[in-house]
Order: structure tokens, then C-alpha cells, then sequence
């Protein structure tokens, strides 16, 4: 099970109290599934626990169900499941939930303020977001219909994805006003508002309802800094240790040159301590010396 999974089945254990925040949820949902049109809702979902949640959601806002439910493959006639028998399944396939009812097309688009027949394109009527908490409830909506989130071990990345691009512009102002810095773009067909600022991320799963998902990505976080600042101390080390080496390499076939009994004095006691301890480095080594000596003054007698 991928983390976006997780995140969506922790935010879906939680029921919206609500009845603003339950019609703000329908709202992100229908602006961010597969379908919605004048014509046809189509919600397309392979999370076991949001297939349970999206018709307890439209239940409780509009007080109407789906016209069908389908599992893709299958032909029309054996295509309609009963709503008991789908809750029953525990296999990982797509579901679609579909109204095409022109009455409960006009009472949804009636919730939000808008008439099938009249929107031509869709954009978000703040007026039913109001509230913050309205606000995290429509923002939990389109993550749990068009959002997704990559493992925090391997990167960073949280996106919300809606065919529609008057959506996707003022979700991302609406998660301006909300303090966010959300970045944009655009990919096959769809509008993308996405993250990759892995507090940024925290802070999202946090307000959406995800609070454990976002302390797993804190504490990936954590693990991932603390390996990285290990690695960096083991290679920093790992080269202070080859410089060690080489440099008392050079002074080794430096000092074989030599006739060590014509030297001074001072001068024989350091090649003799440095044949004799190669692994030292040069601190070390001056601390060897009798009286010791500091590392400039060892370094100058190797010269």
C-alpha cells in the first residue's frame, strides 16, 4: 500500500460532524473527481475506505444517492452493484459512482449556487467556504479525489489535480490566503497544484485531517537528515584519512632517501617516529615528540 493510500485511509476513519463542513468535502471531491458535468457525476476511486465514505458524504449533504455504481470491465446490465455487496469487497479495483439523474444533477449544482445548464465552466463559489474550517474540509474533498502524495523516504512531492483551470487557480489562492506557496502546472489534460516543501506537506496532511501521516513524514524527515549528516561525517572522515595516508606515504620514500645518522638531531627523532608510526597523522605524531612539539613545528621538519 502506497503513503498516498495511507494518508487518504487515515483521513477517511474521521466522519465530518459539520453539515457545512460535510457539503464543503462533496464540493472539493466534485471539482476534483472524474467527472462533473451538466450531464454526468462520474467519482472513480480504488480506496476501499473513500468508496465507504462517498456515499455516506452525499447521503448526509444532498440526501440522495448514486444512480449506479460500477466496477469498469464489466458490461452495463451486470455493471450495477448494490451498495451492500460493494462495501463487502476487500479486492484493490476502481469503482465508479455515478449520478446522471437530471434532478439530483440540479439539486447538486443547486448546493453550490450554480444550474447545469447555465456553467459552461467551473470555478469555486467561495461563498460556500466561508469558514476555515469549511475551507480544510473543500481542500481534504479534492485531495482525497484528485491528490496524491509521494513516499516521504524517497522525495517530496504533494499534488492536487483537476481538469479544470479556473479550479486549479483558485485553489491556489485559496491555499495562499491559508499561507501556503503552492507551484503550478500543467499535465496531460490536467491542472496541477503541487508542493515540495516537505513542511509545506506537513502542514497540508495536518489541516486535512492527517495528522499521523504528517508525523511519518517528520520523522522521515529526521531519519533521512540524521543518515545524511552521518554520511557526510564518513566521507569528511573517509578523505581526512586518504589525506593522512598519502601525505605520510610522500614523507615514507622522502626519509628512505635519506642517511638518517647524518642528520641533526631534532630532525632524526621525527623520521625516526614517523617510520616507526605510519598511521599517525601529524598531531599525533608531534605529540610523540620528547618534549613535544606543535604540529607546525613537525610539519616544518618533515619539510
Amino acid at each position: 500500500m502506497s503513503f498516498s493510500s495511507d494518508v487518504k485511509n487515515e483521513i477517511c476513519k474521521v466522519f465530518p460532524h459539520k453539515p457545512c463542513d460535510v457539503s464543503a468535502e462533496c464540493y472539493g471531491i466534485l471539482l476534483y473527481c472524474n467527472t462533473f458535468s451538466s450531464r454526468e457525476i462520474r467519482v472513480i476511486t480504488e480506496n476501499d475506505r473513500l468508496a465507504e465514505r462517498i456515499p455516506a458524504l452525499f447521503s448526509e449533504a444532498f440526501g440522495l444517492g448514486f444512480d449506479e455504481v460500477r466496477a469498469p470491465g464489466q458490461n452495463r446490465r451486470s455493471d450495477i452493484i448494490r451498495r451492500s455487496d460493494m462495501l463487502r469487497r476487500s479486492a484493490a479495483v476502481k469503482r465508479s459512482f455515478i449520478i446522471t439523474s437530471p434532478g439530483k444533477l440540479d439539486a447538486i449544482f443547486g448546493a453550490y449556487g450554480f444550474k447545469p445548464g447555465e456553467t459552461l465552466s467551473h470555478h469555486i463559489n467561495l461563498a460556500v467556504l466561508e469558514e476555515e474550517c469549511c475551507r480544510a474540509a473543500f481542500l481534504r474533498g479534492a485531495f482525497l479525489a484528485g491528490g496524491s502524495v509521494s513516499d516521504p523516504r524517497k522525495s517530496y512531492h504533494l499534488e492536487l489535480a483537476t481538469p479544470h483551470g479556473g479550479v486549479s487557480r483558485e485553489t491556489l489562492a485559496l491555499l495562499r490566503e491559508l499561507d501556503f506557496e503552492p507551484k503550478a502546472i500543467s499535465r496531460a489534460g490536467n491542472h496541477v497544484a503541487y508542493f515540495k516543501q516537505s513542511g509545506a506537506i506537513e502542514d497540508f496532511l495536518t489541516l486535512i485531517g492527517a495528522a499521523v501521516s504528517a508525523m511519518e513524514l517528520m520523522g522521515a524527515k529526521i531519519e533521512k537528515d540524521m543518515r545524511n549528516s552521518v554520511n557526510r561525517l564518513v566521507n569528511c572522515d573517509t578523505a581526512n584519512v586518504s589525506k593522512t595516508v598519502d601525505a605520510a606515504q610522500g614523507q615514507l620514500d622522502a626519509i628512505a632517501l635519506l642517511d638518517l645518522g647524518a642528520l641533526p638531531e631534532k630532525l632524526r627523532e621525527t623520521a625516526l617516529l614517523r617510520k616507526s608510526r605510519p598511521e599517525l597523522s601529524l598531531a599525533e605524531l608531534a605529540a610523540l615528540h620528547r618534549p613535544a612539539i606543535t604540529k607546525s613545528g613537525l610539519n616544518h621538519r618533515l619539510r
